[in-house]
């Protein structure tokens, strides 16, 4: 640390630390070394999460500030050195010796410039040989930074650099959750999500320099990263897909309505009514789980969503299901009719199975949309406490 007192310091450069005493020495000299060279008031955490074999004994001997998090996890032992930090400036990265941690001046111009989040792009300033699995330079990450880039409309190409700078402003403002590998994946989502300034800088990504193995699970943590991508966007998980399913239900039911077509009949008119409950479902879901995300903030409010919302009473709710319910009950009615003036031959049964089908799928769609409007003003009970 400078010899500047704590409250002037401009950077905090945070690491998480487990059972890398191999390296972590060497990367504590090279952040304080950093420091030195551009004379940036600063300070050197690392964020131990339980090592057994001296880590922080070095990393202290070596000038970091030391701090202990018992709840493992990578995202839980950043969360704790970031709390701890001095500053507003952050940059946090690995303690393995694969960050580039002399060579940190593009970060701190562009927080400097008032971005409020800076991620590292390995891409484009290069990977040295040895420095990243073949799986994980073409296939895993790729695919995962596409992802995200398509569901949130983020900028960011990599999403998974470890090496990144924000302000701790920034990081109170996006209140991240997760403990693990997808730590990464919620900072960048979260950031695009509340509308913050996020900028991307090329850094070098170097060969760990530790013997053992590495923490990184490609399958498991890979899995884990697409988990979060799906769970923090309802619209790509359950409304899109929701809305696709009704469509085709509905226009396969309607070519279907006045008899067979291309040899498809009854049969697929009972697997389109089924993709249109399924897809109401999925839309449900999509509207409940945004709010339930909204009100326990781990999603910012949507001025659109707000403005629909405001008609999406219980009132109504219960006036819609209703209309559906009676409605299929009138369509049975009609079937019973139909049913018993022509009897049970084959073709009356077709006949009266086009009235059934429809009949079915509108009682079940109006129960659906009570129970939904019941359950969704249960969540809005709380949210309107609190306009109160």
């Amino acid at each position: 640390m400078s010899e500047t007192t704590e409250n002037t310091l401009e950077l905090t450069i945070v690491m998480p630390c487990l059972n890398e005493a191999e390296t972590v020495g060497l990367c504590v000299k090279k952040a304080m070394s950093f420091l030195a060279e551009y004379k940036i008031n600063g300070e050197v955490i690392v964020a131990d999460n339980g090592s057994t074999d001296g880590s922080p004994r070095i990393a202290e001997e070596s000038g970091a500030k030391v701090i202990f998090v018992k709840r493992k996890g990578y995202g839980s032992a950043l969360i704790g050195g970031i709390n701890a930090a001095n500053s507003n400036f952050i940059i946090m990265g690995d303690s393995d010796d694969s960050h580039d941690l002399e060579h940190l001046f593009p970060f701190i111009e562009k927080l400097r410039e008032g971005f409020d989040l800076v991620v590292g792009n390995r891409f484009t300033g290069g990977i040295e040989k040895g420095a990243m699995s073949f799986a994980n330079r073409y296939i895993g990450n790729p695919i995962l930074s596409g992802i995200g880039r398509v569901f949130y409309k983020s900028k960011v190409h990599d999403f998974h650099c470890g090496l990144r700078g924000f302000t701790k402003d920034a990081f109170k403002k996006i209140d991240l959750r997760t403990t693990g590998m997808e730590f990464a994946s919620e900072m960048i989502v979260k950031a695009t999500l509340f509308d913050l300034k996020v900028a991307e800088v090329p850094t070098r990504m170097l060969p760990s320099g530790r013997s053992r193995a590495a923490h990184l699970r490609p399958l498991q943590d890979g899995w884990r990263h697409l988990r979060f991508l799906l769970l923090y966007s309802p619209r790509w998980l359950f409304l899109y897909t929701g809305l696709a399913m009704m469509v085709f239900g509905f226009i396969v039911s309607i070519l279907l309505l006045p008899g067979s077509l291309l040899s498809l009949d009854v049969h697929t008119m009972l697997y389109a009514s089924a993709g249109i409950i399924i897809g109401l479902h999925a839309v449900s879901f999509a509207v409940l789980t945004k709010t339930f995300a909204v009100q326990e903030k781990l999603l910012p409010e949507h001025m659109k969503l707000n403005k629909l919302m405001k008609f999406a009473t219980l009132e109504n709710g219960l006036i819609l299901g209703l209309l559906l319910i009676f409605s299929g009950i009138g369509l049975t009615i009609y079937s019973v009719i139909l049913a018993g003036d022509g009897g049970f031959t084959v073709q009356n049964v077709n006949q009266t199975m086009r009235i059934i089908i429809p009949s079915i799928t509108l009682l079940i769609i109006g129960f659906q949309v009570i129970f939904s409007s019941f359950f969704f003003s249960i969540l809005r009970l709380k949210v309107r406490t609190n306009e109160e």
